[in-house]
């Protein structure tokens, strides 16, 4: 059952996290100052600062190297090397992303509606606990940004049908001027629908239909139809027009989330690979082993995959019953074994399918101004054949929980930082940036201040990061159930979890029925840069193992304040 199943909820976005800044500080005292003056003493209103926000699918650290734009972003910015999100799965970490809060505050604890808790998760989750109301973009919008959405929103957010079988536009979104969501059928790449708010009508949204070419089709004809190449052409559009829009004195807000690198659900056509890249990325008679970045896609290994083939054996969780630590059953059993050769495969397709991400940064990095901050990030990270799974998310692992994130602009300080960040955090240092109080729900704290000063995010930056996961039903069409994305995504127990420099602290619960827990621990110490061995019956005892454990308990139900405290 989930961690919370029962519990009253408190409340209603690779990483890569690219952002472009003012120094920070800089822009909450030009705000309250009312901006510099000129020689003649009048005082000037100061820039505001727009936000573009690039969110990746499934894209996890190793896929940064296959990534020239990004790549060239980390070298002039500022690289955060412990960035992860609270909870591995899309629609509960993009929820968290959006409202700031992790799921026990926020509602979504799962991708899809059903379980045993009314609306456990999707977009029926996040509209109930007034998700749009809390969330980030609202906020901006009422201090006067124009806001726009472009690519995959949440689970189960999808167009209707009318009584004919035509399809017919999805509820209107609170908080966004402007709409764009891409249905699930992006999954696939090709036969999707894009919603509009152009021609629409009032305050109501369009269809438009991308249709999937015919199977005889030309490669370029694909191509032009490929979502990651109808993502890249309206996100350059869209900043384009709103740059114009902020030169005349209105900040914009454009949040953008990709598709790439989530596995498909259903092949487009006959043979269609599990991670289907643009045609132009794929291989060919002109280059045998297609487009895999800077790098040669036959020099990605497994090896690159941090404790790919470790065996599992010593993961197992253990029972503390009356003083004593017993083993627990182990939870890892995986429907089938992806082989090494399958595993390749689909990595290497991984990288080829990152690239219409690249060109959408490329594009983005091309138009937007120097008052811009480019924020980029993943919803969650991705494992392909470590901890004795399959691919997947969803775990409390480093796999699937660190996002690469980077910050590039104007004032911040290149190099890397190496304090704790979650995607709970975006929220508050937007605000923070756009001159706004981060709203008091907000449970995340905002890194502002690291951005123009390295030392900042060990000094007052957070030292804890908490990870929660409810485990949930797989409902016919779940998209992280499928062959590419891991098989089972129920096998994997409800947890909550915390990390530091000591290690990750793990409290699994091994019971799925309603109503009844059966807690069990995982600790790991990372002398190697994955979950190697499960010392918690070594080291339970100790001081720090104790110190992790209040705050791991005290998390399960915090408010926001008392989250935001948990961190430091």
């Amino acid at each position: 059952m989930g961690f919370l199943a029962g519990r009253a909820l408190l409340g209603a976005v690779v990483v890569t996290l690219l952002v472009t800044l003012l120094p920070a500080g800089q822009l909450a005292t030009a705000a309250a100052t009312g901006g510099p003056t000129t020689r003649s003493g009048v005082t000037t209103e100061p820039v505001r600062p727009s936000f573009v926000v690039v969110v990746m699918d499934d894209a996890s650290l190793e896929l940064v190297r296959s990534m020239r734009t990004l790549r060239a972003l980390q070298r002039e910015g500022a690289t955060y090397d412990n960035a992860f999100v609270v909870n591995s799965l899309c629609c509960p970490s993009r929820a968290a992303t959006f409202t700031g809060q992790p799921p026990h505050l926020n509602g979504v604890q799962t991708n899809t509606s059903g379980g045993p808790g009314a609306d456990l998760g999707g977009w029926p989750a996040f509209r109930a606990h007034r998700g749009p109301q809390r969330s980030y973009n609202t906020a901006l919008q009422r201090s006067g940004y124009r806001t726009a959405f472009l690519g995959k929103y949440l689970n189960e957010y999808e167009p209707g049908r009318a009584p004919g079988g035509a399809r017919t536009p999805p509820p209107v979104v609170p908080g966004w001027d402007e709409f764009e969501s891409i249905s699930g059928e992006g999954y696939n790449g090709w036969g999707y629908y894009r919603t509009t708010t152009r021609g629409a009508g009032g305050s109501g949204l369009r269809l438009v239909h991308h249709p999937r070419p015919a199977e005889s089709a030309s490669r370029a004809v694909k191509d032009k139809a490929y979502v990651g190449t109808v993502t890249q052409q309206r996100a350059t559009a869209l900043a384009r027009r709103l740059e114009k829009g902020a030169a005349s004195g209105t900040p914009y807000l454009l949040h953008v989330a990709t598709y790439a690198s989530h596995a498909r659900i259903v092949p487009a056509w006959r043979n269609d690979p599990v991670f289907p890249a643009a045609f132009r990325d794929r291989p060919s008679s002109a280059k045998p082993g297609g487009n895999c970045g800077p790098r040669r896609c036959s020099r990605l290994t497994l090896r690159d995959l941090a404790g790919y083939g470790d065996d599992p054996s010593d993961n197992r969780p253990y029972y503390v019953k009356r003083g004593k630590v017993t083993r627990a059953p182990a939870w890892r059993r995986p429907i089938g074994r992806l082989s090494r050769e399958a595993a390749l495969v689909r990595y290497r397709d991984r990288a080829r399918m990152v690239q219409s991400v690249d060109r959408t940064l490329r594009g983005l990095r091309q138009v937007i101004g120097p008052d811009t901050y480019l924020i980029v990030t993943s919803d969650n990270g991705f494992h392909l054949g470590q901890h004795g799974l399959n691919g997947g998310k969803g775990t409390p692992y480093d796999s699937d929980t660190r996002v690469p994130l980077v910050v590039t602009g104007p004032g911040v300080v290149a190099g890397r930082r190496s304090g704790y960040v979650s995607n709970i955090d975006l929220a508050p240092t937007i605000e923070t940036l756009a001159g706004r109080t981060p709203l008091r729900f907000r449970a995340g704290a905002s890194f502002a201040a690291s951005l123009g000063d390295p030392a900042a995010d060990r000094v007052e930056g957070a030292a804890f990061t908490f990870f929660e996961h409810t485990q949930g039903p797989v409902r016919p069409g779940e998209p992280d159930a499928d062959p590419g994305s891991g098989g089972r995504l129920d096998a994997i127990p409800s947890y909550v979890a915390v990390r530091s420099d000591d290690g990750l602290l793990v409290r699994v619960d091994l019971d799925k029925a309603p109503g009844r827990t059966d807690h069990a621990w995982e600790l790991y110490r990372y002398q190697r840069p994955w979950e190697d061995t499960n010392v918690f019956k070594r080291q339970h005892d100790k001081r720090y193992v104790r110190q992790l454990k209040r705050r791991l308990l005290a998390w399960v139900d915090c408010g926001p304040k008392q989250c935001r405290r948990l961190t430091r």
